[in-house]
This record gives C-alpha cells, structure tokens and sequence, in this order.
C-alpha cells in the first residue's frame, strides 16, 4: 500500500524531530518529483527568459509553440548556459570508461504539476530538437523501513530521560574507530601529521543538520546553500560521524580537522551536487546521503524504501557527479537500501525517455561520473551487544554489485543526533548508537578519504583524485566475509584500513625512466605525436633526444602539451621540431619520478 509522504515544500515534522513517546514520527524529507529535459546538443538550442534560440540556425518554432501553448517553459538546470564552463560531448577511450568534462547546457527542467509530468515529457520527446524527456521519482534519505523480514533503519526515537548536566564520552562505543579489521583504524591515522583531516573540505548533501549540537561547534560550515528542513537526525548524524569535536564528551569524528558544511536539497538534486562541486577544490569531498526509487517497481511510491537505488543512474545526476569528478572533487555515493544486485540486466535496459546516448552506470564497461559508490557492511558481533551477522558481511538492506567501491559499518554507528543514547529535552544534547544504513556507511569512507588526504597534503603530495580513490578503495582494507544467504560474492567490498592506506600512497617509489616511441621528423617541420593512458597522479618528465649523429649544431627543440582527459589519466602531446637541414630520428623518453 502506497502511503503519503511529506515533500520538501510541504510541512515539517512534528515538534523539534518528530514527536516523542513512541507516537508515530513524521515522514523524513524528500526531493520533489522533477521533469527532466535534455536537448539536441548538435542543435545549439538554448532556452532563456527571452526564449528558444539556437545558434546553429534551427528551426525552434515547434518547440516554442508547445511550451506557450502548455503554459510551461524550459528552465536551465545548471544555470546560465552562457556561464557554464567548456564541455565536452565525446567519450573517452580509455579503460576506465570515463568522459570528460559534460555537456551541461543541455540539461533543463520544466515546472509543472506531477500529475502532467508524464504526459509533457511524451509530447517534449516528439520534438526533434528534444534528445530526451522523463520524470524522476524524488530522492530520499535512507531512512524507512524496508520489508517485513528486513529490519527498520533510522527510525530511533528520543530518550525521554534529560541529559546529564555534562555528557559523557561515548568514543569508547565508536568501534568504528579502532584497528582492522573490526574498525578503520583512525586513531592511527590521527597519529599522523594531517591525519585528522587538516586542510580538506567537505560537503554533505541532503535535508537538515543540527550546527548547534554541543559536539558539532569546529571547523563547521553550516549550510552554505538550499534551505534546511527541521528533520535534522540524519544529518546531524553524519556530521558527528564524520567531524564530532575533538574533545571530552560526546564522540570524536573520524576527520575532526577537517571543515565540514551542507547544502540543502531545496532545490533539484543534480543542481545541488553542481552548486556543491563550485564549492570546493581538487582533493576535497562530496557526500550524497540520498537513493531514490529504482526501475524494480516501476519507480512506484512504496511504504517501504524496497528497489531503491544510486541516485548516479539518471542522467542529469551522472552528469552533475561527473561535473564534479572532472573538477577534481571525491563525490562518495550511498550504493542505496533497496536490496537490489545492480549488477541485474535489468539495470541496462534504457527506461522511456533517457536519451539513445545513456548506458547503464553500474556496469563499470560503461562511462563512469566517478563517484566511490558504499555498501553497508555488519560491525563485529557484539557491537552494543547485538549481532548483525559475521563482521564486514551485506547487511541485507544494502544493494551490492561490482560497481561497489567499499563499505562502511551500516548498523550500530554512535553518533550526534536521534536521541536513543543521549535524549531529553534539548536536541543539541542527543546521540545515538544505532545510526544505520548505507547513510552510516558512507560517512565512514568520507572519513577515511579525508585523513588520507590531510596526510597527504602535510606531505607535500599530490591529493588524491577520484579515480585514485576508487582504486586504493579497491586494493587495500578488511575484505567482505560471508554471511548465511549473503554471499561475499554480493559485493559491497572492502572495510577501509587506515594504516595499510597512508601505507600504499606514500610509499617511496623509485624512479624509472624509459623509451616511449621512435619516429622521423623531416627537415624543418614539425611531427606531433601523443602518449595516452598515463596515471594521473604520476609525476612524469619528458625528454626527447636525436638518434642521428650529425654534430655542429642543435637538431631539434620539443614541447610538451597536457590533457587531462579524465579524472584518471592524461595524455600528453609533444611537438618535435627538426632544427637541421635534412632528416632527424628522434627517440621520446620518460621519467617517472613517483606517485
């Protein structure tokens, strides 16, 4: 049975976070449903208050005379076309099947009522400078419950009992902290210089956040852009996971020095996640705290959060986390508490509206955004004295497939908010123990990254890239284990190891040097050749040297030109001009000086 839900525009929960006493709670916020246009981009047609235009000389009429005679008009998504950055169309060829830089001014989305959205979008895709139309289903926290054989997350109500005139230290309860493989091993990190995050940004997208908390007053931002609901928990939650103050009471975050802030999802969830990557910079972090309902169930509202999935499958969601990942920025994905395999061909099948271009982003053969995208992963038995299967196994409401970078404790987290630790009156006072969810899990990969690259950082290297942190993601942590019906092979990989982390990207690495290519350049021209499919992070010089002997003078000059052709790897172009009279061989040789 469908049941109401609550929209963002729409009235707040009861009370400060919902009543107390066992009552029933009000719904958690949600994004609004959205209508989704994305034009021709080999059409050059752009859409502004002073109307449809195009610069390549199309014909817009028809265009123009839909949206008058509906009433309706195409809104930029990410803002003024004019003042978005250079994108760029073409997919890359390399491995890690990423694009560059996209093509942002295509994106536009209509306001209309939802119950015409489905209708418009059918007539929009008619039009032939229209290459797509759909409606998506508003995006939520991980926050309901799911099924009957699959117990509830996040629905923790507050103690009644009022705090104690001061709180105690609850970091003994934060497993989550301690050595592997149990935990991620911060307090090593912390040990470190930067190892507490020093120097990083943070921004964590979703509704609400409590600023005032008592364990929540460093290095906090607040909410630099949207507006925030009144449902705070969740949130509030996140933070305190992530950046809890180093201090006597209450919990530690696990990058306390790191400076962390919010941006609302008041506005549409791709233009969110773009207003965020402006705000930060290369090496900085993003968190998306959001899932929204998958094609399992048609998309259909559900009384349970059941088939939900990563918000990174639509297409102007990929397309605003890709903006992001170009820039330099780790965008850290919830995977979602749908219980879904996105490994499932169903994932594949291009639903109506999507343009002819989209492929499935959870097949990892298929251009990527970038994101680390986290799976809920069981604490050890006996956390808080419950057992929630074998340590580091699925827990059963989190989706798994190959496309799961790693995992996070997603039960039992200690953390600001809730109540069920630390309740009473005052909400600034409250903490949890049972923070859940693939929501508590990305925290804690948020986390991680941001002591990596606070060591980093004091080191004098080169941050992290998204690529690069997919792939230490990958190679190194606490494997997944088995659990009765669930598989290691559900993938949601590894728990996060700090030490064998700062261990892997700071090893000294010993130069080596090389010949990349041979070739001729004729007398007193200029040949180009390039070199792709070099790591990013690596630090290269390029030499280039005659092999023909003909001494007296210079006999050739090069340079080198750079390409960042995705977030993982560069090309590099070099222009070899022959100074001599008569023929030159030549021989391109590298140097790699480290990582």
């Amino acid at each position: 049975m469908k049941k109401d839900r609550v929209s963002v525009a729409g009235p707040p929960s009861a009370g400060i976070d919902g009543p107390r006493d066992g009552q029933p709670r009000g719904q958690a916020p949600m994004s609004d449903w959205e209508l989704i246009v994305v034009l021709d981009p080999d059409a050059g047609v752009r859409s502004s208050p002073m109307g449809i235009t195009s610069d390549r000389g199309v014909d817009v009429a028809p265009l123009a005379s839909l949206l008058e005679a509906e009433q309706i008009a195409l809104e930029p998504l990410f803002g003024d076309p004019q003042r978005l950055p250079h994108t760029l169309r073409t997919p890359s060829p390399f491995p890690d099947g990423a694009v560059g830089m996209p093509d942002l001014t295509v994106f536009y989305r209509v306001d209309a009522p939802q119950a015409r959205m489905d209708e418009l979008a059918e007539r929009l895709r008619k039009q032939p400078t229209v290459a797509a139309a759909y409606v998506k289903p508003p995006a939520e926290l991980a926050h309901a419950a799911l099924e009957e054989t699959i117990e509830s997350v996040n629905t923790m109500l507050p103690d009644a009992q009022d705090a104690p005139a001061i709180t105690p230290d609850f970091t003994s309860r934060q497993g989550y902290l301690d050595a592997a493989p149990g935990g991620i091993d911060a307090r090593y990190a912390w040990t470190q210089a930067g190892g507490s995050g020093a120097g990083v940004r943070i921004i964590d997208l979703e509704w609400g956040w409590r600023f005032t908390h008592e364990d929540l007053l460093q290095n906090q931002g607040g909410i630099v852009a949207g507006t925030g609901s009144t449902d705070t928990n969740h949130g509030t939650a996140v933070l305190g996971e992530i950046s809890g103050d180093r201090n006597a009471l209450g919990v530690t975050g696990i990058a306390p020095d790191a400076v962390i802030s919010a941006v609302a999802f008041s506005m549409p969830t791709a233009t969110a996640i773009r207003n965020a990557a402006d705000r930060l910079s290369p090496g900085d972090i993003m968190l998306l705290e959001i899932h929204r309902p998958g094609p399992r169930y048609n998309f259909a509202g559900r009384a349970d959060q059941l088939g939900y999935i990563a918000v990174e499958w639509w297409p102007d969601d990929f397309a605003a986390i890709r903006y992001a990942s170009s820039r330099g920025v780790i965008v850290v994905e919830a995977a979602g508490n749908g219980a879904e395999n996105l490994d499932d061909a169903l994932y594949s099948t291009r639903p109506s509206g999507f343009p002819a271009t989209w492929t499935n982003p959870f097949n990892r053969a298929s251009p990527q955004c970038g994101a680390v995208l986290v799976g809920a992963g069981a604490p050890p038995p006996g956390t808080h004295g419950r057992d929630n299967g074998p340590d580091r196994s699925r827990l059963g409401f989190s989706n798994y497939g190959a496309c799961i970078d790693a995992q996070g404790w997603g039960r039992e987290v200690t953390s600001t908010g809730y109540g069920d630790l630390q309740g009473g009156t005052n909400a600034d006072l409250w903490y949890t123990d049972q923070f859940s969810g693939t929501s508590s899990a990305s925290p804690i990969i948020v986390g991680t990254l941001a002591c990596v690259q606070g060591v980093l950082r004091a080191r004098g290297r080169i941050p992290l890239s998204p690529a690069r942190a997919r792939e230490v993601l990958r190679s190194t942590g606490s494997p997944q284990q088995d659990a009765p019906g669930r598989p290691a092979t559900q993938r949601i990989g590894n728990r996060p190891d700090l030490r064998q982390i700062i261990a892997s990207v700071t090893a000294t690495v010993a130069p080596w040097v090389g010949v990349q290519f041979r070739g001729t350049v004729p007398a007193g021209q200029t040949a180009r050749w390039f070199t792709f499919n070099w790591p990013a992070h690596w630090h290269m010089v390029w030499t280039v040297v005659p092999t023909t002997v003909r001494p007296g003078a210079p006999q050739i000059k090069w340079n080198v030109q750079v390409e960042r052709a995705s977030d993982a790897y560069i090309t590099y172009w070099i222009d070899i001009t022959n100074l001599s009279p008569q023929a030159c061989d030549i021989e391109a040789r590298y140097a790699v000086l480290g990582w």
